[in-house]
């Protein structure tokens, strides 16, 4: 079996940006549902519905992208992280139907209206979550024996995993805030500048709490973050954290800031996912199978990495034109019904 390392690593980093094009899309999209019992008034709760309702179907084609890869680039990883995550994945997957139906029914009905506005809740909240328990369970590490899981049926459920559930859901708050404060004016906005605050001040919490436990879960960790060669990589990224969170706080400050702060929680996320990334390169699942181990054959992947070369750029292409179509602030009178 012909493995092409400069092809496996090319598909691992294809599908690390869908995942994180996911993250960030549906992120906001995500926290509006978090924030939404902070916005008790029917009209403030459909106007955080119009400000996404163009866009959230299609963010999630980049979860759809990523699970599909991974079965078709690293089917053994696939093979080994359902069952480890099943519980976790399964629980996502049904808060996001549950979530999407919210969205259309509450539209439909008075009677209802407040039962569906906390599926919406509960939908968002039980994905967020769900999405940081999977994270922090690869994170801690998978038993794997034969190439196949090894582990028992609540190895996902740990402080840590709890820890990392808990992160996802107040770092996806603050792009929900972020995303308002961009995308309305008014009361709204002064409300989604001071949530920004308080869910902003939660995830720096958070990001701390996840950071210096991390290096202690396996002493590769520690390696790679403390030690040489891998201090000179690793050590430019909490600098770089600190940097935009110093000009993340001044931006909330300001009120014609408007499209600042989400830009700069975005960089924020993207900082954690480099990190996260430094955590666990060349492992594909912590910490016994890397990505080269569980690659198909070089005929297999070559096929499939043409194929989607091709598709990225033309799904990132109608995604921007989606956003830039209906960029601007969103009409409290007008939108989706």
């Amino acid at each position: 079996m012909e493995i092409v390392p400069w092809l496996a690593y090319s598909w691992a980093f294809l599908l690390a940006l869908a995942v994180f094009i996911y993250v960030v899309l549906d992120g906001f999209d995500l926290g509006l549902g978090i924030l939404y019992p902070f916005f008790p008034d029917r009209r403030d709760r459909d106007l955080l519905m119009n400000t996404v309702a163009p866009v959230w179907d299609g963010n999630e084609t980049w979860l759809v992208l990523g699970g599909g890869g991974l079965f078709a680039a690293f089917p053994m990883a696939y093979g080994i992280v359902m069952p480890a995550l099943y519980a976790p994945i399964i629980a996502m997957l049904l808060a996001l139907v549950f979530r999407g139906v919210a969205f259309e029914y509450r539209w439909r009905t008075e009677r209802w209206l407040k039962y569906w506005d906390w599926a919406f809740i509960g939908g968002s909240v039980v994905a967020a979550f769900s999405q940081g328990i999977a994270l922090g369970a690869l994170v801690q590490g998978i038993e794997v024996a034969d190439r196949a899981y090894a582990g028992g049926w609540w190895d996902w459920l740990s402080p840590f995993s709890l820890l990392c559930g808990v992160a996802v859901i107040v770092g996806y708050a603050l792009l929900g805030a972020t995303w308002l404060i961009m995308k309305t004016d008014g009361p709204v906005q002064d409300r989604a500048r001071k949530l920004a605050w308080i869910f902003g001040i939660a995830t720096v919490l958070c990001i701390g709490a996840v950071s210096l436990i991390t290096p202690f879960l396996d002493s590769v960790y520690y390696y790679r973050w403390f030690e040489m060669p891998g201090l000179l990589i690793s050590a430019p990224v909490p600098m770089a954290v600190a940097i935009i969170l110093f000009l993340l706080f001044r931006s909330l400050r300001v009120h014609h800031h408007e499209y600042r702060p989400f830009i700069l929680s975005l960089i924020l996320f993207a900082l954690c996912f480099v990190g996260l990334g430094i955590s666990i390169f060349p492992d594909l699942i912590p910490p016994d199978v890397t990505i080269l181990d569980a690659a198909t054959p070089y005929n297999s992947q070559i096929f499939m990495f043409v194929g989607a070369v091709v598709l990225l750029p033309l799904i990132l292409g109608y995604t921007a034109y989606a956003y830039w179509v209906f960029r601007g602030k969103t009409d409290p009178d007008e939108g989706y019904h």
